[in-house]
């Protein structure tokens, strides 16, 4: 009698686990494929600001939201690629109106110049923020080879500054009740299990999605939605990758993917394959996928001094 029972409950037990997993799995797929974008000028507002705007993720994103009927307000440190990127999204979306401003996250007086940005979309109907500007390592190096300039560029980009702009811009949303705030995080914070020399930047990608979790829940009865995206590799320059694959998309094939999932969870993968890697990554035990990417840093790592110290050989003749 006892042994039927543990067999009923082993049964039941089983059943469960299967029957969430199947939930989950069909509330993946309806999410990768079915379910339909925001329609974000008229949930959120007619403006988007986008940080990082000149290149790469942010770049495409400044595009996809011009292609959803939203004027852009375009932030980046250098003016010229901010005005070529305004005159493109200009010709290829005639009508759409773009501002640019010009803010060097890197530099001194971060406080002023966020501040400065602020008072410039004063008024706007500031329906989105995307915050995409960021920093990462020249290539892969141990922890105690990280300079302190490094690391300060680190921590402003990438924490700092996506800090002050949120806070900056989320009061004017609270007003209007109603915004959607996107984060571009990291999968070396989110699905890795370790993202070894690169421990800072990973570190800053890490707070990045717990301040999205928190303000998620902190906002969203106001009418604001907060979002941490968690891409794998994207091929952009400050990735270093220039061909794509089915698994390292183009930025425009990415921002495809992430302006669907704008509103909706507070932390996602929105390039489908990307959850599939991650899926098969989750597969392996963690010291073995620790080893893999530990092997793949290294020889980042060997290119990147060797590229370095030919600069300076050229520099010194």
């Amino acid at each position: 009698m006892a042994g039927t029972t543990w067999a009923l409950a082993l049964a039941a037990a089983g059943l469960l686990v299967t029957a969430r997993a199947a939930w989950r799995l069909s509330l993946w797929l309806y999410a990768a494929f079915l379910r339909p974008a925001r329609p974000l000028r008229r949930r959120y507002g007619s403006w988007a600001v986008v940080t990082g705007a000149t290149d790469g993720i942010g770049r495409a994103l400044a595009f996809r939201l011009a292609a959803c009927d939203l004027g852009v307000v375009l932030v980046g440190r250098n003016p010229a690629k901010l005005a070529a990127v305004s005159s493109e999204i200009k010709t290829s979306r005639p009508g759409t109106p773009v501002r640019t401003f010009v803010l060097d996250f890197a530099a001194g007086e971060l406080a002023e110049k966020v501040g400065a940005l602020a008072a410039s979309v004063r008024g706007l109907d500031v329906g989105v923020l995307v915050n995409c500007a960021g920093h990462c390592y020249p290539y892969a190096r141990y922890f105690h080879e990280v300079d302190q300039a490094l690391a300060r560029d680190l921590a402003r980009l990438n924490v700092e500054a996506l800090t002050r702009v949120t806070h900056a811009l989320l009061p004017g949303m609270v007003e209007r009740g109603r915004g959607a705030v996107v984060n571009v995080g990291s999968a070396s914070a989110s699905i890795l299990p370790s993202y070894p020399l690169y421990t800072v930047y990973a570190a800053t990608k890490a707070y990045v999605e717990q301040f999205s979790r928190s303000l998620y829940v902190e906002y969203r009865s106001k009418g604001i939605d907060i979002q941490c995206q968690v891409p794998l590799y994207v091929a952009t320059k400050m990735a270093s990758i220039r061909n794509t694959s089915f698994f390292t998309p183009s930025p425009e094939t990415y921002a495809r993917a992430a302006v669907r999932y704008i509103g909706y969870e507070p932390v996602c993968t929105p390039y489908w394959p990307h959850a599939l890697q991650w899926l098969l990554f989750s597969l392996f035990p963690e010291p073995l996928v620790d080893k893999m990417f530990l092997n793949t840093a290294l020889g980042i790592r060997d290119k990147g001094r060797a590229k370095e110290e030919a600069r300076k050989k050229n520099k010194g003749q």
